[in-house]
């Protein structure tokens, strides 16, 4: 039994009774399947169908017709009534004691407002009784380990998951079942089971938390549709990762047509889908992009035991073009292939003289000519000054022939023995025993070459993201005191002016209401020099004509004042002009973007990438939660991968990285002290420079 016994959870996944509100003797309704499915499962606690039929016996246990009518205590209580019996049900409960509550019956927040209201009272009924509930409109839990088979999915009408050590816990109920269907089927293991639904009490979230204390759990996996908790996500996250427990999480809908799925479905707001990459990955978390991808890693993690120690990688084969293909797919998922050292290559010439030494290493049919070649080869590759954190080995089909495989399986286990600090990965077709007595001492087997890469790919990546967690500063959150009010709309020279304020560099400009105001101001900068239209109704200049660049002399600036306002009044008649800027024409840098995103969920991010118009065409942006750190904007700033133009990309100019970063820094320090109100800032271009570097247009929108 788990030691976890203080956590708020315990009572849902081990409880000593189960009462099901609404049983029926039917097996196949919704309210017979946990019934029967507790009976076939041979759940030890005590199991009480309820039913205000006034029927003796359901299914062959004595029944009830109200929860108060059982004799002992009753911990963890199943409602699947109609929804008008729900509340009812509920308060029954509160009045008995339960401690957890599964509600199954849906028809609330994720139909309409009406049910909203109708769930916020069933909240309100158990944080009264301190009671905690999960649901409504949820599919139920599991727990191999005692039999707890408290759901009502069809998929156990054909499957039994088998205990295990990897954790599930999903919003959707269909999800789950899909997933710990193909789990069993594919004999990994489960520690685990839950589908939170609407999330009304118990989210995904706190299941992260329980399960990162959960001593039966070594791996957990988690589905979301939305968060409304962003604190208490990111601490589960972190939680877990501080425990060494890999975290493989998959979130829906990706794409705006997604999104608002997944709001329909859940009463809740999806959120920005690149902002949930980046929490999950500050949180040290992997975000898999189907069920396949997260169970192939999560067994990976279960199997091994630990991450690989970096994301370098050596493949033997014995088919060049098997080796080629994993060698792509480790370079298309960020994996390096690192050339083999002197003395392994010295010793993989002596077994095999004719082959090429090489990364992936091609042993042709020769190694089967040669006394232990397999694992001599093998062994020549993990020498000890190998660099790599995990070696392949496709062996095509040879572990279907358990026999004739029997030494070189001994061999294998003696090299994952020898070497704990790097990973064995043995790519074959093998028969099952093999991959069991495999993969009990740490040899993780799979069929597909592909998939394998994938799986290691992946744990390599929580590994580094692992060694890299970003935590929050505890006044994250917090109403900071703030120096100046937002007004509800900005132009661009009142936004630059507050972000100067703010640290940020801006250029000495003007706003002028004359042609002669214009020219003194251009005299004054020195030419050449850039004219804009100033007007809050008008947020994109250029697309009007309102902005003329390189003005040489007066003349060129006083005609472009004169055609700047008739520009605008021809295409923005209504429009409030507050006159022309005039600015000092700066050349030469790199134009970048800076920006900050005000999620509902998590609060102010900072976005970084190359500038100008094409960002919204290649949308090769990064971002990072505020407020950043000199490190991490260094950081967002490679993994954006335009950056390397910053960096003496084919012998041009190193920019100043340092002007840049402190910049970043400065802007997310702004957006932390003004989240409460603000809406999002674009500075773009930023244009950085040789020395120094410079916000040239910024647009703060406020809410």
């Amino acid at each position: 039994m788990s030691s976890n016994s203080l956590h708020p959870l315990h009572p849902l996944f081990f409880p000593a009774s189960v009462a099901l509100i609404g049983a029926s003797s039917d097996p196949e309704r919704i309210g017979g399947r946990p019934l029967r499915f507790l009976l076939e499962a041979g759940f030890k606690g005590a199991i009480y169908p309820v039913n205000r039929s006034g029927a003796a016996q359901i299914q062959g246990l004595p029944a009830y017709q109200n929860l108060m009518d059982i004799p002992g205590p009753v911990e963890h209580a199943i409602i699947a009534v109609p929804v008008p019996g729900v509340e009812a049900a509920l308060q029954e409960c509160a009045r008995k004691g339960v401690r957890v509550v599964q509600v199954f019956t849906a028809g609330f927040a994720e139909v309409d407002a009406q049910g909203a209201e109708a769930q916020q009272r069933l909240v309100d009924i158990c944080r009264a009784a301190d009671m905690r509930m999960v649901g409504p409109n949820s599919l139920g839990v599991l727990n191999p380990s005692t039999q707890l088979i408290a759901t009502f999915s069809t998929a156990l009408n054909g499957l039994r998951p088998q205990h295990g050590v990897i954790g599930l816990a999903t919003q959707s109920g269909a999800f789950g079942s899909a997933t710990y269907g193909m789990a069993t089927l594919r004999g990994i293991g489960l520690s685990r089971v839950i589908a939170t639904g609407n999330e009304a009490d118990v989210d995904v979230a706190e299941c992260i938390d329980y399960l990162a204390d959960d001593p039966d759990t070594r791996v957990i996996c988690a589905a979301l549709e939305a968060c409304k908790d962003a604190s208490r996500l990111r601490a589960a996250l972190l939680k877990a990762a501080d425990a060494g427990k890999p975290v493989i999480i998959m979130k829906v809908g990706r794409t705006e047509i997604g999104a608002a799925a997944a709001a329909t479905h859940t009463g809740s707001l999806a959120g920005n889908d690149a902002v949930y990459d980046t929490v999950f990955a500050e949180c040290g978390a992997y975000r898999a992009a189907s069920i396949e991808d997260m169970l192939d890693l999560a067994h990976f993690c279960a199997v091994t035991g630990a991450l690989p120690q970096n994301e370098q990688v050596a493949i033997m084969t014995g088919s060049g073009g098997i080796g080629i293909l994993m060698a792509d797919c480790a370079s298309e998922a960020g994996m390096q292939l690192p050339d083999l050292s002197s003395g392994a290559a010295q010793r993989l010439h002596e077994i095999l003289p004719f082959a090429v030494v090489a990364n992936p290493f091609d042993t042709t049919a020769q190694v089967t000519s040669v006394p232990d070649g397999v694992t001599r080869v093998l062994e020549a590759m993990a020498a000890e000054d190998a660099g790599f954190g995990t070696l392949f080995a496709y062996l095509a089909h040879v572990g279907l022939s358990p026999t004739r495989f029997a030494s070189t399986e001994k061999g294998l286990i003696a090299l994952r023995q020898a070497n704990p600090q790097r990973q064995l990965v043995v790519v074959m077709l093998s028969d099952p025993g093999v991959t069991q007595r495999l993969e009990a001492a740490g040899v993780s087997v799979f069929a597909d070459p592909t998939r394998a890469v994938r799986a290691v790919a992946g744990a390599a990546r929580m590994g580094r993201l692992r060694r890299q967690l970003h935590r929050l500063p505890a006044t994250h959150g917090t109403q900071a005191p703030v120096a100046q009010a937002l007004p509800v709309a900005l132009t661009e020279h009142q936004a630059k002016a507050m972000l100067g304020d703010a640290g940020i560099p801006v250029l000495p400009e003007q706003v002028c209401t004359s042609a002669a105001q214009a020219v003194e101001a251009a005299n004054r900068m020195g030419y050449p020099v850039v004219a804009k239209i100033v007007s809050i109704d008008i947020a994109h200049k250029t697309e009007i004509g309102g902005v003329l660049i390189n003005l040489p002399d007066a003349k060129s600036v006083a005609q472009a004042y004169d055609t700047i306002l008739q520009r605008a009044g021809s295409a923005a008649p209504a429009a409030h002009i507050d006159g022309v800027l005039i600015a000092p024409m700066v050349s030469g840098g790199v134009e970048t973007i800076l920006g900050i995103h005000v999620d509902p969920v998590f609060g102010p991010m900072v976005m970084f990438g190359l500038g100008g118009t094409a960002v919204e065409l290649y949308k090769d942006v990064a971002f990072a939660s505020a407020p950043l750190t000199p490190q991490r904007a260094q950081a967002l700033v490679n993994s954006v991968r335009a950056s390397a133009l910053l960096s003496g990309w084919r012998g041009g100019p190193q920019y100043d990285m340092q002007a840049l970063t402190q910049a970043m820094c400065r802007l997310s320090e702004f957006a932390t002290r003004h989240a409460q109100h603000l809406g999002g800032i674009d500075i773009n271009p930023f244009v950085v420079q040789v020395e120094g570097a410079v916000c040239l247009d910024a647009l703060i929108s406020t809410r």
